[in-house]
């Protein structure tokens, strides 16, 4: 058992919880069974999980290449969420380019332009799983895609989705040579979702809440949408609006 916060892979795990550590030593940190499990589940390899046992609630079996049994008081070092379950891995991320992915006739593309906040990836990511959409890209990053917080939020389902980061410019690209429409969510010269025909092979583009999307996704649109507003509010967080049109595409499709 590992009892010592001084052990050196104890100091390696703090360290991973800065992004330039992870994209250096090319590792993620997952922490909670039920993600862990998901991540296996859809192929990435735990590299290390750590266990404690006064908080471990069942047995596990977990493949990975080594498993390390650590004290109360070290687990509390590294885990990085209040009520844990006692695991923690780090795992080898996979990364896929997105020139190399052949999707499906018709699919269904969410497009986030410069997320942020990795807990608003991790939503949408959610919603991607739920809805069986073929891909997620997230155009112009502004956060590493395995983010902790992302995964938490996301439940694992991140694992479950092809998910690419790319330039606009290479996405907009991609997304005209496969003939899929490109939808964006914008407040100008727009039409209500309910009107749009996701039918087609479609992409569904949000921007961030502050500032919205970028006037090159607004050139490159075929049409823009808008959620009416009945209220006093004027926006809905992305999360949520993707949620709800993700959601009728998917309808428009289940009656084709």
């Amino acid at each position: 058992m590992i009892t010592s916060k001084s052990n050196p892979k104890i100091k390696n795990v703090v360290k991973l919880q800065k992004s330039s550590e992870r994209r250096e030593q090319n590792r993620i940190i997952i922490e909670g069974r039920r993600e862990i499990e998901r991540a296996v589940a859809c192929g990435f390899v735990v590299d290390t999980l750590f266990i404690c046992n006064e908080l471990l609630r069942e047995s596990v079996c977990i493949n990975a290449n080594v498993s390390e049994e650590v004290s109360l008081e070290v687990f509390e070092k590294i885990a990085y969420r209040e009520g844990s379950d006692g695991l923690l891995a780090v795992a080898i991320p996979k990364y896929s380019e997105l020139k190399d992915f052949r999707p499906k006739k018709n699919p269904l593309i969410i497009v986030l332009e410069t997320v942020e906040k990795p807990g608003n990836l991790g939503a949408v990511m959610r919603t991607a799983d739920a809805a069986g959409v073929d891909a997620v890209i997230i155009a112009d990053p502004r956060t590493d895609l395995f983010n902790p917080n992302a995964i938490r939020a996301s439940i694992g389902t991140i694992f479950s989705v092809p998910l690419f980061a790319c330039s606009s410019e290479e996405c907009i690209k991609w997304l005209k040579s496969n003939d899929i429409k490109i939808y964006c969510t914008y407040l100008k010269a727009s039409i209500d979702y309910l009107d749009a025909d996701f039918r087609q092979g479609s992409a569904i583009v949000m921007g961030t809440e502050a500032t919205g999307i970028s006037d090159i996704w607004v050139e490159a649109a075929d049409q823009n949408l808008i959620i009416p507003m009945n209220g006093i509010a004027d926006s809905l967080n992305v999360s949520v609006t993707t949620a709800i049109v993700v959601f009728e595409a998917i309808r428009q499709r289940r009656c084709v």
